[in-house]
């Protein structure tokens, strides 16, 4: 898997742990917002996988592949495991806040019993 960090921006991370944006919320209005306030792309602001911690923190795993076979069947496993780096942090076991990962790449094999099915 080949994924990269940036920061989001500060005003998102403050509407994100106000409440004003959630996870819950309906995608395509917060798409718009995406787009319009943060200058998102519009491709990334529909592939917003997750929030974190918790599903509600200020941290976001994005979905920025192309034409990857096989994504959804370890979509669970990447969420979990992106809910729990953001629940303990990276150094001192603090929880992240305003990170956006991207999902680049990933290559899975092409044999079921090895990608955990």
């Amino acid at each position: 898997m080949y994924m990269v960090a940036e920061p989001l921006h500060e005003d998102l991370t403050k509407e994100i742990e106000d409440g004003t944006v959630k996870q819950s919320d309906d995608i395509k209005m917060t798409s718009r917002k995406l787009i319009d306030i943060y200058e998102w792309d519009q491709h990334d602001s529909r592939k917003v996988w997750c929030f974190g911690p918790e599903n509600n923190g200020p941290n976001m795993v994005v979905d920025q592949t192309k034409a990857v076979q096989y994504l959804t069947e370890i979509k669970d496993s990447i969420e979990s495991a992106f809910q729990w780096v953001t629940k303990e942090g990276v150094i001192a076991e603090e929880a992240m806040r305003g990170c956006r990962f991207n999902i680049l790449d990933v290559e899975l094999h092409a044999d079921a019993v090895h990608r955990g099915k």
